[in-house]
């Protein structure tokens, strides 16, 4: 192996004036390298959205969630509650109930998600960090209040500091055909908003947090519950938990971990990114013909080479090495100086945060980005992958030719 290794290298390395093979031979390596950092890049920019969504929805969402299996809303009986608090590691039961309501103010309407949660939930302080102005609680001066998402607030234009218009809320009611009061058709109730939150642009957009009670007699749940969130002490015995209180519950209900409530959200997320991937993959695989055209000129330009080699006792096997591992070459040294490219514009982007997102009220300033071994090492094999069957062609070729000479 090191006399092709040694010979190959010559072609590669050689201090003679680069000749027209040769500058295609450097000009395939740097489009490997280009193609290689970009896949770095791409799926780490995929991986820093993957981690705030994360973070941004770990601040809110609780570790494990009970919704029914069929069906909107459930009782919530004493059964359910003892089965629940009497599993090992639950710490506490946030009561939800949700639906869609109408919400005026002044002049301005709109539909929102309404959501009422019970008090435990303000002092699980989950929102403590969402709050952008008010304050995180659902009662004041013993009168209801609401939180409400800041893009609601933009758009209809609600100031805690106008003490004399309330969020006017409207929910449709179950009436029998033939009722002539159109009052009877809907349920009506007013809330004072006693704070704005930032937390993600869907929820900043369509919710709004009242007290359970609030919600419970506005949307005439009487008992019903849409689903319950539940708190543990150990975030590390989370699947342990989820596994018992799914099997105490049965199959009637639903029971999902944090990632599960948004699981169509990160699927999304890793189908976008498998499909970056295989693009760019695609990409190099294209550019990779500048190797087979590199590898096959100088096949036919080392023909006087080869017949050297023959003369000094080589066999096609051996010519066979030398412009495999030409390609060989080419492709470590694309893929490897592409790797450290793009590791080094992820580490500065994540240290420095060169490129920013261009909004003053964006959650993070800067693009996130971040560093999973596994890319490294699929696109690494990926791209070394390409390159090799890029070379096969032309050495074969080559040991044709050797065996040709060998007979003339």
């Amino acid at each position: 192996m090191r006399l092709p290794l040694f010979i190959s290298r010559r072609y590669f390395f050689s201090k003679k004036k680069k000749n027209f093979i040769n500058i295609i031979a450097i000009i395939s390596m740097l489009v490997v390298s280009i193609g290689t950092a970009a896949l770095i890049i791409v799926l780490s920019v995929f991986n820093g959205m993957e981690g705030l969504l994360r973070s941004i929805y770990g601040e809110f969402d609780a570790a494990i969630q009970v919704t029914l299996a069929q069906g909107k809303s459930f009782e919530l009986t004493d059964d359910l509650k003892f089965k629940i608090n009497s599993t090992n590691g639950v710490s506490g039961i946030t009561e939800v109930i949700e639906d869609n309501a109408l919400l005026k103010y002044n002049d301005s309407q709109m539909i929102i998600k309404l959501k009422g949660l019970s008090d435990n939930f303000i002092e699980e302080g989950r929102m403590k960090d969402a709050i952008t102005q008010g304050e995180l609680t659902f009662e004041q001066d013993s009168r209801p209040q609401a939180i409400v998402g800041r893009g609601i607030q933009f758009r209809m234009g609600i100031s805690i500091r106008n003490e004399f218009t309330f969020l006017e809320l409207y929910y449709p009611k179950n009436v029998q055909p033939g009722s002539l009061n159109p009052s009877s058709y809907y349920s009506r109730s007013i809330i004072a908003p006693g704070g704005f939150f930032a937390l993600e642009q869907y929820y900043d957009d369509n919710y709004i947090f009242v007290p359970l009670a609030f919600a419970e007699q506005l949307l005439d749940y009487k008992g019903k519950r849409t689903a319950l969130e539940i708190s543990i002490d150990d975030p590390s015995q989370v699947t342990r938990i989820q596994n018992d209180l799914q099997e105490s519950l049965g199959t009637d209900y639903i029971v999902k971990n944090a990632d599960q409530q948004h699981e169509d959200l990160y699927k999304t997320l890793q189908i976008e990114k498998l499909f970056v991937f295989i693009t760019l993959t695609l990409v190099v695989a294209i550019a990779s013909i500048n190797i087979f055209f590199s590898l096959s000129m100088l096949v036919t330009e080392k023909k006087a080479d080869i017949s050297l080699l023959l003369a000094m006792g080589a066999n096609s096997t051996m010519i066979r090495k030398i412009f495999l591992i030409e390609g060989a070459i080419i492709a470590f040294l694309g893929a490897g100086s592409g790797l450290l490219v793009g590791f080094v514009v992820v580490w500065l982007q994540d240290t420095f945060g060169l490129v920013t997102m261009g909004v003053e009220s964006a959650i993070v300033l800067a693009y996130p980005v971040k560093i999973i071994a596994s890319d490294f090492i699929f696109s690494a094999l990926s791209i070394i992958l390409i390159t090799f069957l890029a070379s096969i062609q032309p050495s074969l070729r080559a040991a044709n030719q050797s065996q040709f000479l060998r007979i003339k």
